[in-house]
């Protein structure tokens, strides 16, 4: 029998095959799932921001920066190999209109800083569904792999 466990803003949830680990309502913020497919271990984080602002006691979830290495450090930590690791993302809207202002496209930040680090940790991103302008809701499940993507504004959804 397997167990849903969601992930909310700044969090990070991880578990092993058959549970299933989810983000509801990804506007800017990015849901990335880090999964080793051998053992079927998992981890995803629901990140707000690119990186810490000053000083914080935050939820290691809550910024690219932190809830990436946090991550992997959980999967690894559970059992997952660390050579397996692969990523999904979805997530990075441009929720408003900032055109103009590419520093208050919150989105396209959290995007770019998700990849970078992926790449810094050579973990490598097999599938995306980032940025436009609409909300997504995910589901990760660690027995088949798939994330189900749920567009909200669009009421679509699809398997990456």
């Amino acid at each position: 029998m397997s167990t849903t466990h969601t992930a909310k803003i700044g969090e990070i949830v991880m578990s092993k095959s058959p549970d299933v680990l989810q983000a509801l309502a990804l506007g800017s913020c990015v849901g990335v799932v880090i999964y080793d497919q051998s053992t079927k271990i998992g981890a995803l984080a629901h990140i707000l921001l690119p990186e810490i602002t000053g000083t914080s006691n935050s939820l290691p979830g809550k910024f690219a920066t932190t809830a990436i290495p946090e991550a992997i450090k959980m999967t690894v930590a559970r059992g997952a190999q660390r050579s397996n690791l692969i990523a999904k993302i979805a997530g990075g809207a441009r929720m408003f209109d900032v055109s103009n202002l590419s520093i208050m496209d919150v989105g396209q930040r959290n995007i770019e800083a998700v990849l970078r680090l992926l790449t810094e940790n050579n973990i490598p991103v097999v599938a995306k569904d980032v940025g436009e302008n609409f909300g997504r809701t995910i589901i990760f499940n660690l027995e088949s792999g798939l994330l189900t993507i749920k567009q909200v504004m669009n009421k679509k959804t699809y398997n990456i």
